[in-house]
């Protein structure tokens, strides 16, 4: 968390330092109409609001966040190991991107794993309703990652992307078990191949 905290103060710090020279290369009208677009309002707003999000996160140990660029939290990497449920011990692996009209659009998410899972789809797509229908800008992002992390304790087949595998949930769970074992170790379902997901 500390390191989080000095990465944003080395970012304010640059971030102002180009609004000192660029409104040093701007008559004093081109500074003021500059600094009053909405554009940048958003992208100033959406900085604050990830940072906040981001130093505010209470997440259990199963969920794990890593920056690929330590000066850019707006896109950033998600890893979900669940210690219960059908998916427990799995290693999923999530792409995170948060555009600069955040918090009124919600954050994309992708699996970077082939799972077999009633609501994500085998592109990586997840029907979560709280990144759709439910989104509000008052939802924060560890109420986002948890509610990804829930998906894997509580599979919702009522909602599904993949439906097949909400149908098997359905009709036959104890089948449905055996189908996210076999997947998650490497196997073939009904002819598509399954990313093995216990050994990384």
């Amino acid at each position: 968390m500390l390191k989080i905290r000095q990465i944003q103060k080395k970012k304010q710090e640059e971030a102002a330092a180009a609004a000192r020279e660029a409104n040093g290369n701007q008559s004093p009208k081109d500074a003021h109409a500059s600094s009053s677009t909405s554009s940048t309002a958003r992208v100033s707003a959406a900085q604050l609001r990830v940072q906040k999000d981001l130093t505010e996160l209470d997440l259990p140990k199963s969920i794990k966040i890593t920056f690929p660029n330590s000066n850019d939290f707006f896109n950033f990497n998600l890893r979900i190991i669940p210690q219960e449920g059908y998916y427990k011990n799995g290693k999923f692996q999530f792409k995170i991107e948060i555009n600069n009209n955040f918090p009124i659009d919600p954050p994309k998410i992708k699996c970077l794993n082939k799972i077999y899972h009633p609501n994500i789809d085998l592109d990586g797509n997840i029907c979560l309703n709280i990144l759709r229908e439910d989104w509000s800008p008052v939802l924060s992002l560890n109420s986002v990652l948890i509610g990804l992390n829930f998906l894997f304790l509580e599979p919702n087949p009522n909602d599904p992307l993949n439906k097949d595998a909400a149908n098997m949930l359905v009709k036959d769970k104890l089948q449905f078990k055996r189908n996210v074992e076999n997947s998650m170790r490497g196997g073939y379902i009904d002819s598509t191949y399954y990313d093995d997901v216990l050994r990384y």
